[in-house]
Formats: structure tokens, sequence, C-alpha cells
């Protein structure tokens, strides 16, 4: 949710600089700092004694279980398809995090996992350094698909760029040098995971009816946390935060029809989501993903088996390149732990 939020306010942010219509900014800035102030208090329910390293291994968790979750709730075959092709690597990082927990703070992540989600390697890390062409992919119309895949492109950029901007600001958090290097590695390819993702969305979604959705999506994931949350004073606190962004949505809406020209119902439909996100386990589907995606490859917009990449592909030069120094993820797993090394102050 921490995600989620901060996309929100990245992208009203980013159209404040690119929209000229003082009424529009008005509205983006009262919303923005509501949502500010929503994102403090989900920043403030994380421990004060929990580790970078410790909150890596949670969001990778977080988007294996996400991401298995919203590629079987996917119409959209290609959509579903980039969602797998995904799903391997986080795996994989899920993975590295896991050894450099072991080795630098003398942790196990299966306490952290609680057994939930699988530890182990998936499409190597040093294998998904590709060139910024090959996360190109072709974007779905947003006339042919259904409101849950708009809701999942959303949803999975939001927590995207969320791991991404973590990772790079923890870099600094560790005096260990290949602490510093993994964060920065697995920053680089969720970096790539964001394009792939923006590149798959609609971009011709106008920008107050891309607000309208994203305002129902905050409302739709409040909704899916609230139904799933255990502890009754964070239950209480997602239903408030939900009541907030259904307002953020009605105040959106009303905008988008004033402003556009046009109904609600044209830009969603009947508005029924027909499924919820839910963050649960998913071992067997994971399972299955890992057997047949690992040895995927993006080229020219599709996924093909690697050993019919053409000797061109521009990945095999950047990954060269990349990876000349050696692979902070292939080191990790190298080192196991024999020595334990003090956490950060």
């Amino acid at each position: 949710m921490d995600g989620i939020e901060g996309n929100s306010m990245l992208t009203k942010h980013y159209m404040t600089r690119s929209i000229d219509d003082d009424a529009v900014k008005k509205h983006l800035a009262i919303v923005r700092r509501a949502e500010s102030l929503q994102q403090q208090t989900i920043r403030s329910l994380v421990p004060s004694d929990e580790t970078p390293i410790e909150t890596a291994i949670g969001l990778e968790q977080m988007a294996v279980d996400l991401t298995a979750n919203l590629a079987q709730n996917e119409a959209d075959g290609y959509s579903k398809q980039v969602l797998d092709f995904a799903l391997v690597e986080d795996y994989d990082h899920l993975y590295r995090f896991a050894l450099l927990y072991e080795r630098t703070e003398g942790g196990d992540a299966e306490q952290l996992t609680r057994g939930r989600t699988g530890i182990g390697p998936g499409r190597p890390t040093a294998e998904q350094h590709r060139h910024p062409v090959d996360e190109m992919r072709p974007h779905f119309d947003r006339r042919d698909v259904s409101l849950r895949t708009m809701m999942n492109h959303f949803t999975i950029v939001s927590a995207e760029q969320e791991k991404m901007l973590f990772y790079k600001s923890s870099i600094s958090a560790y005096e260990d040098q290949l602490a510093r290097q993994l964060f920065g590695e697995i920053a680089d390819v969720e970096e790539q995971h964001l394009s792939q993702y923006e590149a798959v969305g609609d971009p011709d979604i106008a920008p107050l009816e891309r607000l309208m959705l994203m305002e129902l999506n905050e409302a739709y994931n409040y909704y899916s946390a609230f139904l799933g949350e255990s502890d009754p004073a964070i239950r209480r606190l997602w239903k408030e935060f939900m009541g907030q962004e259904l307002e953020h949505f009605r105040l959106a809406a009303a905008l988008f029809e004033k402003e556009e020209g046009r109904s609600v119902a044209d830009a969603i439909g009947d508005g029924i989501i027909p499924s919820l996100v839910e963050l649960q386990p998913n071992i067997d589907y994971v399972n299955a993903v890992l057997a047949t995606q690992e040895g995927l490859r993006p080229y020219d917009g599709e996924f093909i088996p690697r050993e019919r990449l053409p000797p061109d592909w521009p990945s095999f030069t950047f990954r060269d390149a990349q990876n000349e120094g050696g692979s902070p993820a292939d080191e990790v797993e190298k080192r196991r732990p024999r020595e334990r090394v003090r956490r950060p102050a």
C-alpha cells in the first residue's frame, strides 16, 4: 500500500507539471496532500528495528505472491505472460536477499516469510540484465481489456516502482560492499521491470481518465487489504483509507465528466471488478511458472526460449558488459555465510 500511495502521488506531481489548468492543479494539490498523510501513516507501521534487508525480503515476498495473484486473475493473455515472466525474476531476488540476510545479519529468511512463500533460485539475477530496447512490450488497448486488467496494471506498476526506489535508497545503509552492490544490482532489474510494465499500459489514456482510474485502484487495493487483514487496528485503518479513496474517486470522476465531457461509464463500464487482490501462498503456481518460464527471454516484444535468440540480441552485449566485473547476486551465492557481519547501527 505504500507503493500504491507513492505511485499515485508521483503521478499527480507529473500531471501538475504537464497540465495548464488551475482548477485541476488545485484538485491535485489537495488530494496529494491527503495521500501524503496516508503514506506517512502506512510507513509508520514498519517496526523501527526492521533492517533494510528484512524489508527487502518482505518486499520480494509481496512481489512474488502479488504477481502470482494478478497473473492468475488476468484475462488478457499477453499481460499474464508479462507477469509470469517477471515473477521468475522476483523469485530469484527473494533468494538472493535471503542469502545476503544470512551472511550479513545472521538471519533466517524463512522466519520472515513463515514458509508461506518458497525461497530458491529462479532465473539467475546475473542473466536478468537486458538492453533497454528489450524491455519494450506491445501495449493493450483500454477499450479491449477488462477493468481488472487495468487495475492489475496500476497495481503492479506501483509495487515495482516502490521496490526500485527502496533498493536505490538502501544502497548506503550498509558498510558491507556486497550488500551495497546487491541492492544496486537488483534495483537495476526492478527499473527494467518497471519499464516493461509501463510499456504494457495503454498510453492513450487521457490524464483525467488516468487520475480517475488510479483513485479507483487505490480504493480497490484498500478494500482488498481490508478484507485480507487479520489485525483489528490495521483493518480499521484500511477501511478508513478506503473511504478516503472512494471520495477521491468521486471527485476525480466529477472532474473527468466536467473537463472531458464524457461519462464515467464510458471509461469504466459497469465498474465491476470480478475479483480482489489476495496475498496468500502460491507455492504450487509459482513452481509451475518456474518450470515453464525460466528459459524464456524477451525478443521483439515476445518471449521465446533462450536457444532461439539471434546472435545479435542486444542484451547479450549489454549483459556481458554489466557482468564484466562479476555479479553481486552470483557472489552472494558463492559466499554462503562462513562469518557473520555485524548489523548496521
